[in-house]
Formats: structure tokens, C-alpha cells, sequence
């Protein structure tokens, strides 16, 4: 479920700002949409994975959180990285 270090640092690379970039915004909510895909993933196949489920949950409320920040801070920032992830279709 967990996804790999190494899949892990290719999304920091991508969205990072800057040399050595893990924490901006855009960094967190690349790497948590990431998480959520492969989440959901899991999800489909163990429907009565309860626990699984409100982890799902918790990581799309700080996702949600982390968007609402970036929006409030930089929009156009946040228009980028939505067209970047595919989010809000």
C-alpha cells in the first residue's frame, strides 16, 4: 500500500522548487496525492478494509487542507500543480 522510497523521491524531484525541496506545499500534496491513488487502489480490491478506508480519509483531508493553504497563498501556484496532478476535472 505504502508506495517506494525510490517512487517517492522521482515525485519530490519533480515538483520540488528548489535543490533538496521536501516540504513545500506542492512537494506534500504531490506525494499525498500519490499515496491516495495507491489507497484507492486498495480500497476497490478490500471493501471491508475499514482501517485502510479512514486512513484514505485522513490523508484527503490534509490534502484538502494543504490545497486550501496554497490557494489562500498562490493561486497561480495552485492552478499550476492542479493541471500538473489532474486534479478537479
Amino acid at each position: 500500500m505504502a508506495i517506494s522510497k525510490e517512487r517517492k523521491n522521482e515525485i519530490m524531484n519533480q515538483f520540488a522548487r528548489h535543490e533538496g525541496d521536501t516540504g513545500s506545499p506542492e512537494v506534500q500534496i504531490a506525494v499525498l496525492t500519490e499515496e491516495i491513488n495507491t489507497l484507492n487502489a486498495h480500497i476497490r480490491e478490500h471493501k471491508k478494509d475499514h482501517h485502510s478506508y479512514r486512513g484514505l480519509m485522513k490523508k484527503i483531508g490534509h490534502r484538502r487542507n494543504l490545497l486550501a493553504y496554497l490557494r489562500n497563498k498562490d493561486v497561480i501556484r495552485y492552478r499550476d500543480l492542479i493541471q500538473a496532478l489532474g486534479l478537479r476535472r
